[in-house]
């Protein structure tokens, strides 16, 4: 269920391995808050352009948002946050002479509100 939302910018698209990061990002999530790998759903949004600070330009974001079901205790969302983190530090470099600025947030999801749908093609018989 953790619905992982990553916003890269444009001049790491070459580098950045978005599938591996991936798979090892739904594994920390798995260890951190006992979420399975298979409900992890992730997507990446490529920033054209962004500003950060005093707008030089030579600096890149990539800001990571796991949105999870409400009830985890603040401990558990801290170990998270600081997990990935590690990760991003880890498989995400500067592009060649710029800055690379990383963050993560942890929000929560309503339980009550969140639904989700699954469907099979297969099983309706629509051939792909």
């Amino acid at each position: 269920m953790p619905q992982i939302t990553v916003d890269y910018a444009a001049p790491l698209a070459a580098a950045f391995d978005r599938a591996a990061f991936g798979k090892e990002l739904h594994a920390v999530t798995e260890g951190a808050i006992g979420a399975s790998v298979a409900a992890c759903k992730t997507r990446f949004r490529r920033i054209e352009e962004c500003v950060i600070a005093d707008g030089d330009g030579e600096v890149d974001m990539v800001h990571i948002e796991v949105a999870v079901l409400s009830g985890r205790t603040q401990e558990a969302k801290t170990e998270l946050a600081r997990s990935v983190m590690d990760l991003a530090r880890r498989r995400i470099g500067p592009a060649a002479g710029r800055r690379l600025d990383l963050s993560v947030h942890i929000t929560d999801m309503d339980r009550q509100a969140y639904v989700a749908h699954q469907e099979d093609a297969r099983e309706k018989g629509v051939l792909a």
